[in-house]
């Protein structure tokens, strides 16, 4: 395959010395970045590369998800019946385990596909879902996965364990993280060795395990070579429940079952206290942060820069918000102030780093059991992914490397994205979605969507 030179463009590496090339291009050699830095230079380097004109935009990485759920797709404009939750548990109960105990196959495909579809329009290349559907539990993953493989996008697959609707679920969800994460190592090899396909082994949350299902969980996962993706004291009420059952908080119970560990996300963390922060540095245990989600169930602020300061790895989801990651950015830089009464907290830079270093990091935490030369992502580097996007952003005032991040959160989002390349391929020029036919998605998902509602 011939090297594709896109040039004409500012380079926004976002990689480890932060390099930013005013007049810069990337060099793409089939799968990873083979080349950064001055065009003229690449140019006379790479004479016979075929030219793609950014046209006078930005050339960055693409964007990340360490934390979504693409069932979510069908809860956009649907009327909670009965009186509005005026909590947590009752969002999860009115809304969320109404939703997903009626989701068929047939949705579980439609609202991946929507998902994936705008992770291809917003410039995210990379995300990491977490599935129930208790009704549809067999074979639920492959369905996604088949979605995936379409996109061309890069994703890690878990199905959400809980002990919520009884025993035969139980098992079922047991059965069906096994069984897809072995077919990683089988049937879907070729896309897992590509870096493109990635599992998790998926629990619900602390309240909702009982002790008998996190330690079969645990030995499944640990025999599997995989981390788990769980729910961490998103609301107050999971570390309540923690205290009644078994007099000890939640990331010390999930500690003692061995939940914890490099390969792990723990999603939000809102409600964990310094003891907890302290166990989740130590265990190298990963966290997402979901800003958008957070304040709209009105659960609260999780201690990000604590949770830094200690020494956790933590990345930015969106806990299925749209897949948005600039708005995701905005809203953590804009609600920790607030919350804090404070403008310096929650930096410009520090938001940048989360959205795309240390997502990179938890990315390649949950894809490295199943490839051994994963490409780094989320920077522009000689030998990282060939993962990138091209935004029709002309800067009103000066632009560079130490100021973008102010550029992004107050200048920049969605509508300047025009290109989406991920592993060297184009999943969308000029605003065309090249791979997924979109508008036989929205307009299936409506009728999906539609039926599903009445259901409930």
């Amino acid at each position: 395959m011939a090297d594709t030179l896109i040039g004409n463009g500012t380079v926004v590496t976002l990689n480890a010395e932060n390099q930013f090339f005013e007049k810069g291009a990337v060099v793409v050699r089939e799968r990873r970045i083979e080349a950064v830095g001055v065009e003229s230079d690449l140019r006379a380097q790479y004479p016979t590369a075929r030219f793609v004109d950014a046209r006078g935009g930005l050339i960055m990485p693409g964007f990340l998800c360490t934390h979504t759920h693409f069932y979510g797709a069908f809860a956009r404009g649907m009327a909670i019946p009965g009186e509005p939750p005026r909590n947590f548990p009752q969002i999860l109960q009115q809304l969320w385990w109404r939703l997903d105990k009626a989701l068929t196959p047939e949705d579980i495909a439609a609202s991946a596909e929507i998902f994936l579809v705008d992770a291809i329009r917003h410039g995210t290349t990379c995300v990491i879902d977490h599935h129930a559907s208790p009704n549809a539990v067999d074979g639920s993953l492959d369905i996604i996965a088949g979605a995936v493989a379409t996109s061309g996008l890069r994703a890690c697959l878990a199905y959400e364990v809980s002990d919520r609707d009884g025993p035969a679920v139980i098992e079922a969800g047991i059965r069906e993280n096994e069984r897809f994460i072995r077919a990683l190592r089988s049937e879907f090899k070729t896309l897992a060795e590509e870096g493109l396909l990635a599992a998790s082994y998926g629990l619900h949350a602390s309240f909702t395990l009982s002790p008998e299902t996190l330690e079969r969980c645990a030995a499944s996962g640990s025999e599997l070579g995989v981390g788990f993706h769980i729910h961490v004291a998103e609301d107050v009420s999971d570390e309540d429940d923690s205290l009644a059952k078994y007099s000890k908080r939640v990331v010390e119970r999930l500690l003692n079952e061995h939940i914890l560990g490099p390969h792990s996300i723990a999603a939000h963390c809102v409600h964990v206290q310094s003891g907890e922060i302290v166990t989740l540095a130590q265990t190298r245990t990963n966290s997402v942060h979901n800003p958008r989600s957070n304040m709209n169930n009105a659960v609260g602020r999780a201690p990000v820069e604590e949770m830094l300061a200690a020494g956790v790895n933590v990345g930015l989801g969106n806990d299925g918000f749209s897949m948005n990651m600039m708005q995701e950015m905005k809203a953590a830089y804009l609600m920790h102030k607030l919350v804090a009464g404070d403008p310096r907290v929650m930096p410009g830079d520090l938001v940048l780093n989360m959205a795309f270093a240390r997502n990179a990091r938890i990315v390649e935490a949950v894809f490295s059991p199943f490839v051994t030369d994963f490409a780094r992502v989320g920077e522009l580097s000689p030998g990282a992914a060939a993962d990138l996007v091209l935004l029709d952003y002309y800067p009103p005032t000066p632009l560079s490397g130490g100021n973008f991040p102010w550029h992004l959160l107050f200048g920049i989002d969605a509508q300047h994205v025009n290109s989406t390349m991920v592993a060297g391929r184009w999943l969308m020029r000029d605003r065309q979605v090249l791979e997924m036919d979109e508008e036989r998605i929205h307009a299936r998902a409506r009728e999906l969507a539609d039926a599903l509602w009445k259901r409930i």
